[in-house]
């Protein structure tokens, strides 16, 4: 039986398409992901995409220590619930706590990682802490074209045990997927939002993962700027919890219950995004994205490269690139036409994996 543990949504949008061809194939899998409060996201995900799953151990926080805590517990939970069923080797985007309960009990570990530093260098000081605990004990890496292999190499890792593959993370779940303009519509009618005016989505940045140092203000402060500015449908897709972001803005729709939020993105007329997923989403679909990150990682870099992305670096770089961008689609199709997803080759690794 092949275990995925999907902790951060991210990780269940790219592992479903890989899951249900396993499934197909007659391979057996088991899904595990954690959930707390503020922290609902992957659970919800999974069932709005109906795949069975196992809640085991809590989401930490921001605290560092409660991180800690919370991590040991739920390894704990995760070696019984493993125990009990017929694991052969672990999956995941470079899962803490199942990488430390698959070494412990001697399960062959696949990881997935595209994102080792939060650098788009090879500074192995601006590691992800995530990335320290969990490579140098894999047995097979996956990792995108635009993070040179060498990196991968300084974790001691055998040459051929570093696979590559040539796309972006979001083309797994994007590549054949249809917006439906009617469901962007339905979705502003239910909000009793204006159809005539430009629709703005926001998301914040991870500010409680271990590797974003605090709450950075730039976002917050500038969505209050840009009200002021721009006559807009302001759409916020919590991260965490909802009601302090209904308080701090209360011109704007905080999205309470989990939906295909693709067919937003899609017909948004500008993205302003902390994180990395729905960035690349909406860079697919070539809607304007602004990065508010505090950091560039390896695929950040390649999006600003080719122009689908620009970073603001201040307030005042937001208002003024939101003005300027509001409503300019960007090309990006050839862009995405170039990449190539292999998945016979992904699964055929994966089932291989002794």
């Amino acid at each position: 039986m092949i275990w995925f543990d999907l902790d951060m949504p991210k990780s269940a949008l790219f592992f479903i398409p890989i899951i249900r061809e396993l499934n197909v194939r007659g391979e057996k899998t088991i899904i595990t992901t954690r959930e707390g409060p503020g922290y609902t996201e992957v659970v919800e995900l999974l069932r709005l995409y109906d795949i069975p799953f196992y809640s085991r151990g809590r989401f930490g926080g921001a605290d560092i220590a409660d991180k800690l805590r919370e991590s040991i517990s739920r390894t704990h939970h995760l070696v019984s619930h493993v125990l009990k069923h017929d694991v052969t080797k672990l999956v995941c985007l470079i899962s803490v706590d199942a990488n430390r309960t698959a070494f412990g009990l001697g399960i062959p570990i696949i990881n997935f990682c595209d994102m080792p530093l939060a650098d788009f260098g090879m500074d192995l000081s601006k590691t992800l802490p995530q990335a320290r605990l969990t490579l140098p004990l894999s047995n097979k890496i996956f990792h995108p074209y635009m993070i040179p292999r060498e990196l991968f190499t300084r974790f001691v890792m055998e040459e051929h045990s570093i696979l590559t593959y040539h796309f972006l993370d979001a083309y797994m779940w994007l590549k054949d997927f249809v917006p439906d303009r009617s469901f962007y519509e339905d979705f502003l009618a239910e909000h009793h939002l204006d159809p005539s005016r430009p629709t703005i989505v926001i998301r914040e940045e991870e500010f409680k993962a271990s590797y974003v140092q605090h709450r950075y203000p730039l976002l917050y402060k500038g969505m209050h700027r840009l009200k002021k500015k721009i006559a807009a449908n302001f759409v916020i897709i919590p991260r965490y919890e909802v009601k302090p972001l209904k308080k701090e803005f209360p011109f704007a729709t905080v999205v309470e219950k989990k939906f295909v939020v693709q067919h937003v993105l899609a017909f948004a007329d500008l993205f302003v995004g902390g994180g990395g997923t729905m960035n690349s989403e909406a860079c697919f679909f070539g809607t304007p994205t602004i990065s508010t990150r505090s950091f560039i990682c390896h695929y950040d870099k390649l999006l600003i490269d080719h122009g689908l992305m620009v970073r603001a670096n201040t307030v005042d770089d937001l208002v003024a690139l939101s003005i300027q961008l509001l409503g300019q689609r960007i090309d990006s199709k050839g862009f995405f036409d170039a990449m190539e997803l292999n998945l016979d080759h992904i699964l055929n690794e994966i089932i291989s994996t002794k």
